[in-house]
């Protein structure tokens, strides 16, 4: 997919065709992603855009501080170089803003789409504890299951913490073990056992089947969906 730069918006040729050009471009390709059903990391490349958008619009500050600026004078011998700004030209304001003006409607459109996305792909999954009740929910395996599928997917998580200034996030480091095949009469509860027994870093760990009503893109919408639901529902059982 086209990739759009972070400062796309001041970068380059200022004029709206351009940039109008320049932006429908890198749309086309979040809309081809979106009907493939695959939301990372397209979907966290659109909000990303849409917040820069938005603060640049709301605060001329940050407009003034991202605008390009051109070479007036260089002093080679010092190794100075004075930068004139062109924040000040009437008509490249001009333009800028309308510029916004037709992007931000565009950007919602598509987080919109991104969104109703999300929901429909989180509705689909499910997330059900296996085996024996564990007291630490931190660590363990995750067995991402799409039936009538003859395989599973094996992973081990770790929910990890991490703070700033103000409060503590819950995050979520996970690693592939391997691919397991499954029969019909064969249980998850058993194969977690083979894995505990197999793992042996981990004293009575939990385990969790992840599995999707529909066969949605897995590295580009389930298994990040599935491990934020996960966090949300290890949170929910340790409050």
């Amino acid at each position: 997919m086209k990739e759009l730069s972070p400062n796309w918006l001041t970068e380059g040729l200022i004029d709206f065709e351009y940039k109008k050009y320049i932006l429908l471009a890198y749309l086309q390709g979040v809309k081809k992603e979106f009907c493939d059903k695959k939301l990372y990391p397209v979907f966290s490349d659109l909000l990303f855009h849409y917040k820069n958008l938005i603060t640049l619009r709301n605060n001329k500050t940050l407009l003034h501080e991202n605008f390009p600026k051109e070479i007036s004078h260089a002093d080679f011998e010092k190794l100075n170089i004075i930068y004139r700004e062109l924040i000040n030209d009437d008509h490249l304001m001009s333009e800028l803003e309308e510029i916004m003006e037709f992007a931000v409607p565009h950007f919602e459109n598509y987080l919109t789409e991104g969104k109703n996305i999300y929901e429909e792909v989180e509705n689909c999954i499910s997330i059900t504890p296996i085996g024996l009740f564990s007291l630490n929910h931190e660590y363990g395996f995750l067995f991402f299951y799409v039936p009538p599928a003859s395989e599973a997917k094996v992973y081990e998580y770790e929910i990890t913490i991490f703070q700033n200034a103000d409060e503590k996030y819950r995050g979520i480091h996970t690693h592939y073990l391997e691919t397991v095949s499954k029969s019909r009469f064969e249980t998850f509860e058993s194969i977690k056992l083979s894995f505990v027994k197999k793992y042996v870093k981990y004293s009575n760990p939990a385990a969790y089947l992840i599995d999707s009503k529909i066969d949605y893109p897995f590295c580009e919408s389930v298994f990040p969906i599935a491990k934020r639901m996960l966090v949300r529902h290890i949170h929910s059982q340790s409050s």
